[in-house]
C-alpha cells in the first residue's frame, strides 16, 4: 500500500457480533433507565448508539491510519474484534523509531476527541428536546471521551491500547555524559 492509497484493509472476528449484541443489550438498558425512554425507542436508540460505536471506533482508527501515513509507515488494516478493534501494518515493517510509534498512536485519540465534541455539541443541542436524539448523541460524546479519547491513551497490562504503546516508546531521557580526558 503507498502512501496515496488510504483505503484499509477492514475485517471483523466472530466476537465483533458478540461485541455488537452486548452493546445493543447495554446501550438500550441506558435508554430505558438513564434516559427514561420507553421500550421501543429504548431499543431503537440502542440500535443506534451501538452503529455509531463502531463508527466511532472506525473514526479513531482513521486517526490512526493518517497519522500513519503522515510518518511514512502506513497501516494496513483494522481488524475488529468485541467491541474494539486494533490497528493492523504490513508484517515485514522494519524496526522503527519511538518517534514514530508515538505519533500513530495519538493519531486515534486526536480524531476522536473531535468526535467527542461534536458530539457533545449535539447533546447539549438536544437535551431540551429529550428522547432517542438526546439519548445518541449523549452517549456517542461520552464514549468517543471516555473509550476513544481519554480511555485509549490508559495503559493497560492486560492489552496493548494507545496508552500503553506511548509508555513502551516513551522518548528515553537524555543522560548528559561528561568524558574526562587526560
Amino acid at each position: 500500500m503507498s502512501n496515496r492509497d488510504t483505503r484499509l484493509a477492514i475485517s471483523a472476528a466472530p466476537s465483533a457480533v458478540g461485541g455488537a449484541a452486548a452493546l445493543l443489550v447495554v446501550f438500550s438498558l441506558l435508554g430505558r433507565r438513564v434516559f427514561g425512554l420507553r421500550p421501543g425507542p429504548a431499543l431503537a436508540g440502542g440500535a443506534l448508539a451501538t452503529a455509531l460505536h463502531f463508527v466511532s471506533e472506525l473514526w479513531h482508527q482513521s486517526g490512526h491510519a493518517r497519522a500513519a501515513a503522515q510518518t511514512g509507515y502506513p497501516m494496513s488494516g483494522v481488524r475488529l474484534w468485541g467491541v474494539l478493534g486494533t490497528s493492523l501494518y504490513p508484517p515485514d515493517e522494519p524496526e522503527l523509531p519511538s518517534e514514530v510509534h508515538a505519533r500513530r498512536a495519538l493519531g486515534g485519540p486526536r480524531a476522536s476527541a473531535w468526535f467527542a465534541a461534536v458530539g457533545g455539541l449535539v447533546a447539549l443541542a438536544t437535551r431540551p428536546i429529550g428522547g432517542i436524539a438526546h439519548m445518541v448523541s449523549s452517549l456517542f460524546a461520552l464514549e468517543n471521551l471516555l473509550v476513544f479519547s481519554a480511555g485509549a491513551l490508559v495503559p493497560l497490562p492486560f492489552m496493548e491500547t494507545d496508552g500503553t504503546t506511548l509508555r513502551r516508546h516513551r522518548q528515553p531521557r537524555r543522560q548528559h555524559t561528561v568524558v574526562v580526558q587526560e
